[in-house]
């Protein structure tokens, strides 16, 4: 195997077109065999390759220094940097993570895993060597989906500007998750179908030497002028009035062509972006027929593409938001669903196919999305916002400005909080708790399970006020109570799910379902828990939190999200104002970034499993010596 022979970025160097095509086979059919096992993201990965060989061909890393946007496209950049080796642990605890991380390789430059980020820290980069009078360039390799984000453009712009040597690489296959949506991504796509030039003089005499008689003649006298004529006639307009200078559309699977393009680029002072074509799944059928399916997918069958069953009958938190946001929407015409290019992964499919005039995808921009729906609030609309927990920290200041000041009817639905697995720190989910609950007017709830959920959806569509309903990926481990039996949502209002003497343990959304197992388990140990579903975070039960200080009961409180600021910590400050003295126990997540691994794994290390609490509260109980 070639792939064998390549243990830094320049033994690609020697390599003829014919062996990088063997290098590229190769390397496909390892990274279909390694996330068939392990999960990951493929069709982005496998439509990358070439251009991944090319890039590090022409530019010497990490002299010139490459920044992966997003990093979910970079397995080809570790096998090629010396990981290869390694690459069977892709994604595994203790093993590879599936994004650029610095501590892997002095390749990785530069840690990533939100999208939209790499032109900005090239920039930076850039301003560093020129500051310490370093050489070589600084690359950012950004997808055409990331464009659409508001943050791209700025660097864009910035970068226009400041004309030191940035080149930003566009691997344009025309999809991020769900398909590109918007004016840019038509743009983009409208280059796509103009022939093959790298740069905008070689377009304008392709278009002028079409025009019989003069054509040729009309060409050398606009050739020498320096005007408007030229920028109405040249692919990638856009980028050249950002002050790039404009390479491409580029075919990324023609070795020359491509080098060639990216040499010039190289070569070239200033800004430069070059402009290159590709395919998302490429090589491998089932990738390439469902490509939002394989952006990020769980082990598979190699030969069929069909997804392993993980065992789960229960449906997932996901798919319960989008069937019951699909009942509610049916009995109410002002129900609006908003997401940022996570269509399939927030389980609005049936939603958008369903209510396709009530159904928006905005890009990757969160911050476009919460304020647009703020304004479609305001308009008398009842706007439901699907964003993942790890990216709707990115709007931050749009829900306390747009929303929560003018206390607008907007539900922020809140998927995958708490530990999401092998994505790992950039993907986790455990800080919405504590930068949500500080907001005035804000409602934010966390379901025990997905009766609760559906539940919650239903309290949300009635309410007159901005709410956030945080759940985790995945299942939860079945209904705490039958469905008959789960009383209604009042605001503010805990339940008691089972009585006990000596201690009170508070556990939010889905870690209720552990504490319970942890309960029963502590009655065996001598130890008699109360077991109390907050449901509310914000407004908290207070009355109930009395009711445990009058009793001078130690409180344990259980939650997936950081400890600082978190949900413990909120009970904390209510119960000292109400004067306890019994002691406080927290479990949660700890004050550092939590790595990779399955959520099972990593729950039972971080002990916020049924046996971790357990465990957690008898150390504790042994410390304040109990009475029995």
């Amino acid at each position: 195997m070639i792939l064998n022979s390549i243990r830094e970025p320049k033994d690609l160097e020697s390599l003829s077109v014919d062996e990088l095509k063997l290098l590229s086979d190769e390397i496909r059919e390892l990274i279909i065999t390694v996330v068939s096992r392990n999960g990951g993201h493929l069709a982005s990965n496998l439509g990358i390759v070439e251009l991944t060989l090319a890039i590090h061909r022409v530019f010497h890393s990490p002299h010139d220094q490459i920044i992966w946007d997003v990093g979910h496209q970079s397995y080809t950049h570790k096998l090629v940097t010396g990981r290869a080796g390694q690459f069977p642990t892709l994604r595994t605890l203790g093993g590879l993570s599936g994004f650029p991380k610095m501590c892997e390789s002095r390749h990785d430059i530069f840690n990533t895993g939100h999208s939209s980020t790499s032109i900005s820290a090239a920039q930076g980069l850039a301003i560093a060597k020129d500051q310490f009078q370093l050489g070589g360039k600084t690359v950012a390799v950004i997808g055409d989906g990331a464009l659409t984000s508001g943050m791209a453009f700025e660097a864009l712009n910035f970068t226009g500007h400041e004309k030191n040597d940035v080149v930003v690489i566009l691997n344009d296959n025309e999809m991020s998750i769900s398909p590109n949506v918007g004016a840019l991504s038509m743009y983009l796509h409208r280059l796509r179908l103009e022939p093959a030039y790298t740069t905008p003089k070689d377009y304008l005499a392709y278009v002028l030497k079409q025009i019989p008689g003069f054509g040729s003649r009309l060409y050398n006298v606009l050739s020498r002028l320096e005007g408007s004529l030229k920028y109405l006639l040249t692919p990638g307009m856009l980028f050249e009035e950002f002050g790039f200078k404009y390479f491409g559309p580029v075919d990324g699977y023609d070795f020359e062509t491509l080098e060639r393009a990216l040499i010039r680029a190289r070569d070239r002072k200033g800004p430069v972006l070059v402009h290159v074509l590709t395919e998302k799944g490429r090589g491998y059928k089932p990738a390439q027929e469902q490509r939002p399916k394989f952006h990020g997918i769980g082990p598979f069958e190699i030969e069929t593409g069909k997804v392993k069953k993980s065992g789960e009958a229960r449906p997932t938190f996901t798919e319960v938001f989008g069937e019951s946001l699909c009942r509610l929407a049916a009995a109410d015409k002002k129900i609006v669903a908003v997401t940022a290019a996570m269509k399939e992964g927030t389980g609005l499919n049936k939603f958008a196919l369903e209510y396709p005039s009530r159904f928006f995808d905005v890009g990757i921009a969160e911050q476009h999305a919460v304020t647009m729906a703020a304004g479609m609030a305001r308009g008398g609309l009842k706007p439901f916002v699907a964003i993942y927990s790890t990216f709707m920290q990115r709007a931050y200041d749009q829900i306390i400005h747009d929303v929560a000041l003018m206390n607008l009817p907007v539900v922020f639905c809140v998927d995958r909080a708490g530990l999401v697995g092998e994505d790992g720190p950039t993907h986790h989910g455990t800080f919405d708790i504590s930068f949500m609950r500080v907001i005035p007017n804000l409602q934010l709830l966390a379901p025990c399970d997905e009766v609760e959920l559906s539940l919650m959806l239903d309290y949300a569509a009635a309410h007159g006020g901005p709410m956030v309903i945080r759940y985790p990926r995945g299942s939860s481990s079945g209904a705490v109570e039958p469905v008959k039996c789960r009383p209604p949502l009042v605001a503010g209002r805990a339940e008691v799910l089972r009585e006990g003497e000596q201690i009170a343990v508070l556990a939010l959304g889905h870690t209720l379902a552990p504490a319970l197992k942890a309960a029963e388990a502590l009655e065996a140990d001598g130890v008699s828990a109360m077991l109390i579903n907050p449901r509310f975070v914000r407004p908290f039960d207070e009355k109930i939190l009395a009711d445990i200080v009058r009793r001078d009961m130690p409180i344990i409180t259980v939650e997936e999200n950081a400890l600082p600021g978190g949900f413990g910590s909120l009970v904390a400050e209510h119960a000292f104002e109400l004067g306890h003295t019994a002691g406080l126990l927290r479990i949660g997540l700890p004050d550092e970034f939590v790595q990779h691994g399955s959520q099972e794994e990593l729950r039972s290390i971080l002990k916020i499993d049924a046996a971790g609490i357990r465990e957690r509260i008898l150390h504790w109980l042994k410390t304040r010596h109990l009475p029995r």
